[in-house]
């Protein structure tokens, strides 16, 4: 892991741009952490480059350093300035064409859509995790916030490091991910806007049931896509406070 760039935020949270063999992304640590006394990690997941997403990435980053937790993200498979992957975008335009002609998303162009970012991005979050741990300042336990939803479902399947995650229920979700959802039984938080007009409210509502974990809790609020309400983020952060220092 090379960082590559530093600045000071408020509050005294440090942010850190890396790259990570080809792989851009961004760390945030709180003023307490330090070898002495290493904190907690929240992976902060995304649906595109990291230069759009910045903004709304460094308030989320923000959320986390008041709870004394590290968080951190890395660049989409495909956004911002990676090699695009030309599937992904011919079935994104596929999508475009369904929802504007009114027609069925069919599960074609779902699979087409979300399997592939799901099978890159996977293991470049556990490589990303790796590197994050052997920092001296960040220790664990370790938590998975936001989407793609698919990526965070299959990365809590097969990451056991993670003990906790919040989903943001925003994006189509595969046959073969519902299925994946039934071995997960880490506690969950899932945040669903029920006027999303990009999402599925239906799949959304058949995911959470398919979820094994015996601690999970659903929070619908009314309101399109970016209409998420401010206490939204504040009910994720009680939920990650009250997992990652239990599991300490």
């Amino acid at each position: 892991m090379e960082f590559i760039a530093e600045q000071p935020l408020d509050d005294g949270v440090t942010e850190r741009e890396f790259a990570l063999t080809g792989i851009p992304g961004m760390l945030w640590t709180p003023a307490s952490a330090s070898p002495t006394s290493p904190v907690p990690l929240i992976l902060l997941g995304h649906p595109g480059g990291l230069r759009g997403m910045s903004p709304r990435l460094r308030a989320r980053a923000a959320h986390a350093a008041v709870q004394g937790f590290a968080s951190a993200t890395i660049e989409l498979p495909g956004a911002g300035g990676r090699p695009r992957l030309e599937e992904v975008d011919q079935a994104r335009a596929d999508l475009r064409r369904a929802l504007d002609s009114g027609e069925p998303v069919s599960p074609d162009i779902i699979d087409r859509l979300i399997l592939p970012l799901v099978a890159a991005a996977v293991p470049e979050w556990r490589t990303t995790l790796d590197a994050l741990l052997g920092l001296p300042e960040i220790a664990g336990p370790v938590g998975y916030s936001g989407g793609v939803i698919a990526i965070g479902v299959r990365l809590a399947a097969v990451e056991p490091r993670l003990v906790a995650a919040g989903l943001f229920a925003g994006s189509f979700v595969p046959a073969s991910i519902r299925e994946e959802a039934r071995q997960i039984t880490i506690p969950l938080h899932v945040l669903l806007q029920w006027d999303d007009e990009g999402n599925d409210r239906q799949m959304a509502l058949d995911l959470f049931d398919a979820f094994g974990s015996s601690e999970k809790t659903l929070q619908a609020n009314m309101g399109g896509h970016t209409g998420v309400p401010s206490y939204a983020g504040e009910d994720a952060a009680r939920f990650f406070a009250r997992h990652l220092r239990r599991a300490r």
